[in-house]
């Protein structure tokens, strides 16, 4: 079974045992649950009402934080001098998904 999620604005698909790292989320204790977009189930069955979908959840463990690449950003403007540059770094918080629970159907579990 595997759930498609929102996280940080993005998208992510995710089964019990994934391991993803999301926008970093601050104050975030050591569980965290996201309700699913979309889930499909071993047989090809899917679930994508919303009705059905706001029962259902998607449970995760915080593992830690981490930083992205370092993204250079630099400006420059032809014979006037304008030189400018930055730099950025994303921050992560890395998580791993334990289960994926809907309603009626038996729990997909780590395994």
């Amino acid at each position: 079974m595997y759930a498609i999620i929102r996280a940080g604005g993005k998208q992510a698909k995710v089964k019990a045992g994934d391991v993803i790292d999301v926008e970093r989320m601050k104050g975030a204790g050591e569980t965290v649950q996201f309700t699913p977009l979309l889930v499909v189930g071993d047989d090809g069955h899917t679930w994508s009402d919303r009705q059905t979908l706001a029962g259902a959840k998607v449970h995760a463990t915080v593992i830690g934080e981490s930083s992205g690449d370092k993204i250079d950003i630099f400006k420059y403007k032809n014979k006037t001098g304008y030189r400018r540059s930055a730099g950025h770094r994303q921050k992560y918080t890395r998580v791993q998904v334990t289960s994926i629970d809907l309603p009626g159907q038996p729990a997909s579990k780590e395994n």
